[in-house]
């Protein structure tokens, strides 16, 4: 089973690693304008396998993705210190309306799994600029801003963080909605585990989280310049469920048609994600105020793809 990585930066490349260690597919292909960079980066990836799993990883050009079951697209700029993912837009929206074209005659079967930010964005260009099914084009939304949220709980809680089922809804971004209400560990909701524990969910210890999980990237990019560990490891695990057809419960992003009273827009909800890429969307239960956030994130999102002109 072949999967494609168009653009071995950072991202790319650590998705290519994280699918060599946890043993995801078969062939790995790493597609950059850059060749000599895709190409170093092939080669030493491939000397980890021997450590790991026994996947062959190699550069190629366009070509080289025919018969991929998957694309992960991470080709684009980097963001900036201090620059939001919106602000990234009009940049990457370009580099995608030059990628997807190629990719819609090589590899027209594969699944899509957008990575470069603004993600849900880049997203709803994607599925603009291809003929496949909606199932089939899927950015990796607020995966990683879910596993944030997991880490910060646990550690809070004092137990594993695999322990915890907490989603973060809507953008990958400033207006992404943490799911309180529907947060538990252990079957227990958070808030009650929390007492149990002696660790109470105090406002200031929900802000705390709240802003641990929403400015993560900030504090990264601003310490060593980009993030790429986690979405490497996140990106991976959307490659596994799809090639194993788990049916497993992940925070992609897709365009939905309706968020409240917005058309039309690509943002992170629960979906089931196995051999054909979303086959369902979930709808949580959420208080008013969650669900009037969610509202506004998807407003932010619809605007800042209406003024996108490559699409």
């Amino acid at each position: 089973m072949k999967i494609g990585i168009v653009g071995s930066g950072m991202v790319g490349a650590t998705t290519g690693f994280a699918l060599v260690m946890s043993g995801v597919g078969a062939e790995v292909v790493l597609v950059d304008h850059d060749r000599a960079r895709s190409s170093a980066e092939a080669e030493d990836i491939n000397h980890a396998a021997p450590f790991a799993h026994p996947l062959v990883i190699r550069a190629g050009d366009y070509a080289a993705l025919a018969g991929a079951r998957i694309v992960v697209l991470a080709a684009g700029v980097g963001q900036r210190p201090g620059e939001t993912r919106i602000e990234l837009l009009d940049r990457n929206a370009k580099v995608f309306a030059s990628i997807v074209p190629e990719l819609e005659k090589v590899a027209p079967e594969a699944i899509l799994v957008v990575a470069t930010n603004p993600v849900d964005v880049m997203t709803q260009v994607t599925a603009r600029l291809s003929a496949r099914p909606q199932g089939r084009v899927l950015g990796s939304g607020t995966i990683l801003d879910t596993a944030r949220f997991q880490v910060l709980l646990a550690q809070h809680l004092g137990i594993s963080s695999q322990a915890v089922e907490a989603f973060v809804l809507g953008e990958h971004g400033d207006s992404e909605v943490l799911h309180w209400s529907g947060a538990t560990a252990g079957t227990i909701p958070v808030l009650d585990m929390a007492e149990q524990r002696g660790r109470p969910l105090t406002r200031e210890a929900r802000e705390a989280i709240d802003a641990g999980v929403r400015r993560a990237a900030y504090r990264i990019i601003e310490g060593k310049g980009a993030t790429y560990y986690g979405i490497g490891a996140g990106l991976a695990r959307i490659c596994l469920a799809i090639l194993s057809d788990q049916k497993a419960i992940l925070t992609v992003s897709q365009v939905n048609a309706r968020v409240g009273d917005v058309a039309d827009v690509a943002l992170s909800l629960p979906r089931v994600i196995g051999a054909d890429g979303v086959e369902a969307t979930l709808r949580p239960d959420l208080t008013p105020r969650e669900l009037q956030a969610l509202g506004e994130s998807a407003a932010v999102l619809k605007t800042a793809v209406e003024g996108i002109s490559v699409i």
